[in-house]
């Protein structure tokens, strides 16, 4: 079967910035619905027509992948404000941001808090892959008919680059 829109497809890779360092692994297969929301565009585009044994090889920029860095999305918060359990990698959900955070900070993304010191902290409203030309080697494993189910819901399951640490009492995920 070939890959087109609304098909679910078994995939492994490896995901390098453009100095080679290493920064995800599948080893071992993942299944992502095409036409939903698990994979990027520029990665969609270039499956189509492919099927299971092809290997491609992706140069994604930054706008083709995670956007570039805004420092508009820095936000410099009171420590008090936040659990005391709290530590650099957790994220918390833009809704679920503590009362008192600045007003200007969107509500509708995800912040992770990357440094923490006694009295403020810093929470990054931008993806931790912002601002990286990334490289992609990925290998098609296998091609399915996606469900009714996946489809209504536009995914698989799986989404690209969205497990991250979790903030207490925050259920989801990047």
């Amino acid at each position: 079967m070939e890959i087109t829109q609304q098909c679910v497809v078994a995939l492994t890779w490896t995901l390098k910035d453009t100095l080679g360092e290493e920064l995800d692994v599948l080893d071992d297969p993942v299944e992502f619905l095409v036409g939903g929301e698990d994979l990027l565009h520029r990665i969609e585009e270039a499956l189509q027509g492919h099927g299971p044994g092809a290997t491609l090889a992706l140069h994604l920029e930054p706008e083709d992948a995670f956007g570039d860095f805004n420092d508009q999305l820095l936000f410099l918060e009171p420590r008090e404000l936040f659990p005391p359990e709290i530590e650099e990698g957790m994220t918390f959900d833009g809704s679920a941001l503590p009362e008192g955070v600045n007003p200007t900070a969107p509500r509708s993304g995800l912040y992770t808090v990357t440094e923490i010191y006694p009295e403020h902290l810093v929470l990054d409203g931008n993806h931790p892959l912002a601002g990286i030309a990334l490289r992609l080697q990925l290998t098609v494993q296998g091609v399915r008919e996606a469900t009714e189910e996946e489809i209504g819901k536009g995914t698989a399951g799986t989404g690209f680059f969205r497990i991250q640490p979790q903030a207490p009492g925050n259920s989801l995920l990047h």
